[in-house]
Protein backbone atom coordinates (compact mmCIF):
# COMPACT_ATOMS: atom_id res chain seq x y z
CA UNK A 1 0.00 0.00 0.00
CA UNK A 2 1.12 3.07 -0.93
CA UNK A 3 1.89 5.78 1.86
CA UNK A 4 0.38 9.20 1.84
CA UNK A 5 1.17 12.27 3.92
CA UNK A 6 -1.15 14.83 5.22
CA UNK A 7 -0.69 18.70 5.72
CA UNK A 8 -2.73 20.73 7.54
CA UNK A 9 -1.79 24.10 6.54
CA UNK A 10 -1.12 26.96 8.81
CA UNK A 11 0.93 30.50 8.09
CA UNK A 12 2.97 29.82 10.95
CA UNK A 13 2.82 26.02 11.80
CA UNK A 14 1.91 22.76 9.66
CA UNK A 15 0.54 19.85 11.05
CA UNK A 16 1.83 16.31 9.50
CA UNK A 17 0.46 12.98 9.28
CA UNK A 18 1.97 9.84 7.32
CA UNK A 19 -0.09 6.66 6.87
CA UNK A 20 1.79 3.09 8.23
CA UNK A 21 2.65 0.88 5.77
CA UNK A 22 -0.52 -0.97 5.17
CA UNK A 23 -2.86 1.74 4.50
CA UNK A 24 -4.52 1.49 7.62
CA UNK A 25 -3.39 4.21 10.31
CA UNK A 26 -2.18 7.61 10.16
CA UNK A 27 0.71 8.39 12.60
CA UNK A 28 1.36 12.09 13.66
CA UNK A 29 4.98 13.50 12.67
CA UNK A 30 6.59 16.68 14.14
CA UNK A 31 4.74 19.76 13.23
CA UNK A 32 6.69 21.61 10.77
CA UNK A 33 7.56 25.27 12.55
CA UNK A 34 7.11 27.45 9.15
CA UNK A 35 10.47 29.71 8.15
CA UNK A 36 10.79 30.31 4.61
CA UNK A 37 8.93 29.06 1.65
CA UNK A 38 11.64 27.33 0.56
CA UNK A 39 12.75 25.93 3.41
CA UNK A 40 9.63 24.48 4.29
CA UNK A 41 8.95 22.85 0.73
CA UNK A 42 12.35 21.39 1.12
CA UNK A 43 11.60 19.75 4.27
CA UNK A 44 7.84 18.57 3.08
CA UNK A 45 9.90 16.76 -0.16
CA UNK A 46 12.42 15.33 2.46
CA UNK A 47 9.37 13.45 4.47
CA UNK A 48 8.11 12.37 1.04
CA UNK A 49 11.09 10.69 0.01
CA UNK A 50 11.97 9.35 4.10
CA UNK A 51 8.78 7.58 4.29
CA UNK A 52 8.54 6.76 0.31
CA UNK A 53 5.42 9.22 -0.22
CA UNK A 54 2.66 8.50 -2.78
CA UNK A 55 0.30 11.64 -2.38
CA UNK A 56 0.37 14.27 -0.51
CA UNK A 57 -3.12 15.59 0.95
CA UNK A 58 -3.56 19.12 2.22
CA UNK A 59 -6.15 19.98 4.22
CA UNK A 60 -8.43 22.68 2.37
CA UNK A 61 -10.57 24.72 4.67
CA UNK A 62 -13.27 25.79 2.46
CA UNK A 63 -15.65 28.00 4.31
CA UNK A 64 -19.27 25.94 5.73
CA UNK A 65 -21.30 27.33 3.16
CA UNK A 66 -18.75 24.90 0.75
CA UNK A 67 -17.08 28.58 -0.51
CA UNK A 68 -13.73 29.48 -0.80
CA UNK A 69 -11.87 31.55 2.47
CA UNK A 70 -9.20 33.38 2.55
CA UNK A 71 -7.28 30.19 4.26
CA UNK A 72 -8.49 28.08 1.32
CA UNK A 73 -7.00 30.22 -1.16
CA UNK A 74 -3.56 30.29 0.65
CA UNK A 75 -3.54 26.40 0.88
CA UNK A 76 -4.24 26.90 -3.13
CA UNK A 77 -1.04 28.55 -3.72
CA UNK A 78 0.45 26.52 -1.64
CA UNK A 79 -0.63 23.15 -3.15
CA UNK A 80 1.00 24.67 -6.97
CA UNK A 81 4.21 25.00 -5.08
CA UNK A 82 4.28 21.80 -3.89
CA UNK A 83 2.95 20.00 -7.20
CA UNK A 84 6.37 21.84 -8.69
CA UNK A 85 8.73 20.78 -5.74
CA UNK A 86 6.91 17.44 -5.63
CA UNK A 87 7.45 13.92 -7.13
CA UNK A 88 4.19 12.52 -6.33
CA UNK A 89 0.24 13.96 -6.88
CA UNK A 90 -1.10 16.72 -3.93
CA UNK A 91 -4.90 16.79 -3.48
CA UNK A 92 -6.74 18.87 -2.00
CA UNK A 93 -9.39 17.49 0.69
CA UNK A 94 -11.92 19.31 2.56
CA UNK A 95 -10.93 19.86 6.40
CA UNK A 96 -13.82 22.58 7.47
CA UNK A 97 -14.36 20.63 10.86
CA UNK A 98 -10.38 19.01 11.69
CA UNK A 99 -9.47 21.96 13.97
CA UNK A 100 -12.45 21.91 15.99
CA UNK A 101 -12.68 18.08 16.31
CA UNK A 102 -8.90 17.97 17.50
CA UNK A 103 -9.16 20.68 20.08
CA UNK A 104 -12.13 18.63 21.54
CA UNK A 105 -10.32 15.30 21.19
CA UNK A 106 -7.05 16.75 23.12
CA UNK A 107 -9.30 18.86 25.65
CA UNK A 108 -11.30 15.41 26.50
CA UNK A 109 -7.77 13.59 26.78
CA UNK A 110 -7.19 16.36 29.98
CA UNK A 111 -4.33 18.07 27.88
CA UNK A 112 -3.77 21.71 29.07
CA UNK A 113 -4.25 24.98 26.73
CA UNK A 114 -0.83 24.65 25.92
CA UNK A 115 -0.25 21.41 25.50
CA UNK A 116 -3.09 21.25 23.23
CA UNK A 117 -1.75 24.29 21.34
CA UNK A 118 1.50 22.47 20.91
CA UNK A 119 -0.12 19.51 19.47
CA UNK A 120 -3.68 20.54 17.97
CA UNK A 121 -1.97 20.96 14.12
CA UNK A 122 -0.67 17.20 14.22
CA UNK A 123 -4.23 16.32 15.20
CA UNK A 124 -5.90 17.89 12.71
CA UNK A 125 -3.40 16.28 10.52
CA UNK A 126 -3.83 12.64 11.97
CA UNK A 127 -7.57 13.24 11.47
CA UNK A 128 -7.58 14.57 7.91
CA UNK A 129 -5.49 11.49 6.93
CA UNK A 130 -7.49 8.85 9.39
CA UNK A 131 -10.99 9.72 7.72
CA UNK A 132 -9.45 9.91 4.05
CA UNK A 133 -7.80 6.31 4.96
CA UNK A 134 -11.32 4.91 6.48
CA UNK A 135 -13.37 6.39 3.17
CA UNK A 136 -10.45 4.16 0.91
CA UNK A 137 -11.22 1.44 3.08
CA UNK A 138 -15.35 1.78 2.67
CA UNK A 139 -14.36 2.27 -1.21
CA UNK A 140 -12.62 -1.16 -1.34
CA UNK A 141 -15.38 -3.07 1.05
CA UNK A 142 -17.98 -1.60 -0.76
CA UNK A 143 -16.19 -2.78 -4.54
CA UNK A 144 -15.69 -6.57 -2.77
CA UNK A 145 -19.23 -6.79 -2.00
CA UNK A 146 -21.30 -8.66 -4.53
CA UNK A 147 -24.29 -6.59 -6.25
CA UNK A 148 -27.74 -7.09 -4.49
Amino acid sequence: MARILAIDFGTRRMGLAVSDALGMTAQGLPTLQRTRIADDLEHLRSIVEEYAVEKVLLGNPIGHSGGETSMSELVAEFAEKLRRRLPCPVELRDERLTSVEANRTLREAGLSIGKRQRAVDRMAAVLLLQSYLDYLENERNRESRPHE
